[in-house]
């Protein structure tokens, strides 16, 4: 029989265990539910929209994209279709300077897909400047 107030084998204990068990679970959720930004591989500058002066001496590659989906480089009209004669033609005229700025100019009627196979004909070819030709329009939203 015990007397007196021993209590020795009474200590209070925090069990950390079940803590950490939730908080690997509450880390692993919010690892997996997370969000990537992923950018593209293709590098391209975007075009002002401004109505500022530009140099526009620049010796810049032009790619036409007329509403039909035939292309035109500089004055070279592409024969065939598909993306190999394109590159060949781009090849041709760009004669070897993949530094060059290129300009697509595609007709506000021409598919999404031909403006894209252009850029994709100048991703495989290695061009890294790029811009896309606008119309500025008149202050006010009047065109």
């Amino acid at each position: 029989m015990r007397i007196g107030n021993d209590r020795r084998g009474d200590d209070f204990e925090i069990n950390v265990v079940p803590l950490i068990d939730v908080l690997l679970t509450l880390l692993m959720f919010f690892v997996l539910t997370s969000t990537f930004i992923q950018h593209s591989r293709m590098q391209v500058t975007l075009p002002d929209a401004s109505v500022q002066d530009r140099d526009m001496n620049a010796p810049a590659l032009t790619i036409t994209v007329d509403r039909d989906g035939r292309y035109w480089v500089g004055s070279d009209a592409v024969p065939g279709e598909g993306i190999d004669a394109l590159k060949q033609v781009i090849e041709r005229n760009a004669n070897g300077d993949h530094d060059r700025p290129v300009t697509i100019r595609a007709d506000a009627l021409s598919s999404h897909q031909s403006v894209v196979t252009a850029m994709d004909a100048l991703g495989q070819l290695g061009f890294t400047r790029l811009s896309i030709a606008t119309t500025p329009t008149q202050p006010g939203g009047a065109q």
